[in-house]
């Protein structure tokens, strides 16, 4: 099993966007979603390289971690509630849309493909600032 931690506030997969071209339609994902994928996925080459972490092949079982930050409006009494799990966040993005954006962004520098990921655990919380955890565990059948 292993553990990466990122420091980075996680963003939703967002539906893509359509761009006319010529005779043809191309599809792309929205600026904020591109950008988060593109810096996950060089946080994890990173911290894959300083684990000398290697791609796993074969079912894997997966658990994300996704920690939003609190809102800044919240009174004080709030905001320690949602620290302490009190709070839970159940409002939009829902947590499959996290999963999501996260397991593209991590094709190929954690697992070859996230169609070998066979078990899929999510949590979505709050936390003081954004991060996210990915637990890898190979299935030995």
């Amino acid at each position: 099993m292993t553990i990466f931690k990122f420091d980075i506030e996680p963003v939703a997969q967002a539906r893509p966007r359509a761009a006319r071209i010529g005779n043809s339609i191309r599809m792309y994902d929205p600026k904020k979603t591109a950008n988060f994928k593109t810096d996950l996925r060089m946080m994890a080459q990173i911290a894959a390289r300083g684990k000398h972490y290697k791609l796993l092949d074969g079912a894997l079982d997966v658990s994300i971690n996704v920690f939003r930050p609190i809102p800044k409006s919240w009174s004080h009494k709030k905001r320690t509630e949602a620290a302490s799990g009190l709070i839970l966040p159940t409002t939009k993005p829902d947590i499959s849309n996290y999963i999501k954006s996260i397991e593209d962004a991590l094709n190929g520098v954690l697992w070859h493909d996230d169609n070998a990921t066979v078990d899929i655990h999510g949590k979505k919380r709050y936390a003081e600032t954004g991060y996210l955890t990915v637990e890898i565990k190979k299935i030995e059948v």
